[in-house]
């Protein structure tokens, strides 16, 4: 599959949210209920509002685009959000939609996003794909857990740390 890298754009916001809200129902059917994808689906709209606001500044927020312009993965960071942040870079996320994976698509969203950047990141603790990547990358656990929010159904996650590469 061919694909491009860019930054996303405001104008890129119900492009990203549709593509993210497949992603989660690919990655997540053991881990969320049918009704959370339900909802999910509903709030649609909010959920554009506020990723173009999200998509609008300087922070990475990187697209792949297929070439029929579908955006098939998406990756951001920014200034961590937690209090006693391991080092001040957090990788928001990386997706991918199924049809795009196993590509080293993954790899490349990440360096797009971090580089070789010090980085922590929270992962599902039942995820076990994602934390092999993310291994690979040089992250590794650094006992730090907790809870999504109770809109996410309270799913335990666990936090990666990158303070170097070591690979």
């Amino acid at each position: 599959m061919d694909y491009q890298l860019r930054q996303a754009t405001p104008e890129d916001a119900e492009a990203v949210v549709l593509m993210h809200t497949l992603s989660h129902e690919e990655c997540y059917p053991h881990l969320l209920s049918p009704q959370f994808f339900a909802a999910r689906r509903d709030a649609i709209p909010e959920r554009v509002e506020r990723r173009r606001k999200h998509l609008d500044g300087p922070d990475p927020r990187i697209i792949a685009v297929d070439s029929n312009d579908e955006v098939v993965g998406f990756a951001d960071a920014g200034p961590g959000r937690d209090e006693d942040g391991p080092v001040p870079l957090e990788l928001y996320s990386i997706y991918i939609l199924g049809r795009a994976q196993g590509m080293g698509l993954g790899a490349v969203l990440l360096e797009a996003a971090i580089g070789d950047s010090p980085a922590y990141l929270w992962v599902p603790a039942d995820n076990p794909r994602a934390q092999a990547f993310y291994r690979r990358h040089g992250f590794r656990p650094d006992g730090k857990r907790g809870l999504l929010p109770p809109e996410w159904e309270s799913v335990p996650e666990m936090r990666m740390v990158r303070v170097g590469h070591d690979h």
